[in-house]
């Protein structure tokens, strides 16, 4: 059965010119955390020129048709190609913060809270073979190089997995290992799976030993099944320890990381 895909909640003018307004005179007073103001203590503001209402709808779709923490959303809109998401602020800190001080048991049960969480996204049935964003429109990923910040959505796996190298066939003139690449982008992946696509420790919110929330939607979609653990490996400089713990609430995808390693040695990214 198709899903019932939620509609993005749009503010009324007053509404709008009182967001606009908060934002113009708060970020003199604050520093914005990536892209987004904390406004009070309990709302918060995402906005750039590289967002989408993808990521609006997303955080609505996954609030109902999932039990996963995500926070609440209470109007998006885009004006002057600038895209603005009201949003709750979820009282917890980053997985990242404190990590290193943890208990096994500590960081176990934060594992198997996450182990969950992915089990419900991969519970989603996908629509279609497309590896499309939920509402079967375009993607974004900034470790993806490309010449416009969306892109997709792919008829299926193997037309994503050419676009990922540029189109380019095998020949008679390609090396080995450009030659394995391209082999292993022809396996058979599976079904595309429900995929957050950046679960770091700084998009984990956890309170105590438990995950309240999953923050960051805006790579999320229907990708590959190996895509969750192989964007997880591409951690930040400043998220370096996390590599360590992946493999214990994400299934272990050897030949997929060796794939994109492979993808990222010829044709690069933008990490």
């Amino acid at each position: 059965m198709p899903y019932d895909l939620p509609t993005v909640p749009r503010p009324t003018p007053f509404q709008k010119w009182l967001l606009l307004a908060s934002i113009s005179l708060l970020r003199r007073f604050r520093n914005l955390s990536g892209s987004v103001l904390m406004l009070t203590s309990d709302l918060c503001v995402k906005f750039g020129n590289r967002l989408d209402l993808a990521e609006a709808q997303t955080m609505l779709f996954v609030t109902k048709y999932t039990s996963i923490p995500v926070p609440k959303v209470y109007f998006a809109f885009t004006e002057k190609e600038c895209t603005y998401i009201l949003m709750e602020r979820i009282h917890g800190q980053m997985a990242a913060r404190g990590w290193v001080n943890r208990s096994d048991a500590s960081k176990l049960n934060i594992h198997n809270n996450l182990r969950k969480l992915v089990l419900e996204m991969r519970s989603l049935s996908p629509q279609s073979n497309a590896i499309c964003s939920i509402s079967g429109g375009s993607l974004y990923d900034l470790r993806i190089p490309q010449t416009t910040s969306r892109f997709g959505p792919s008829k299926s796996t193997q037309e994503f997995h050419d676009f990922l190298r540029n189109h380019i066939q095998a020949h008679s003139n390609h090396g080995e290992s450009f030659l394995k690449l391209i082999g292993l982008h022809a396996q058979l992946w599976g079904a595309p799976v429900f995929t957050h696509g950046d679960l770091s420790s700084l998009n984990i919110l956890v309170r105590g030993d438990d995950v309240v929330g999953i923050i960051d939607w805006e790579t999320a979609g229907w990708y590959p099944p190996y895509w969750e653990h192989t964007t997880a490996c591409q951690v930040n400089p400043q998220n370096l320890f996390w590599k360590d713990e992946i493999d214990k609430f994400l299934e272990p995808m050897p030949d997929a990381l060796e794939m994109e390693q492979l993808r990222q040695r010829y044709f690069g990214d933008l990490s």
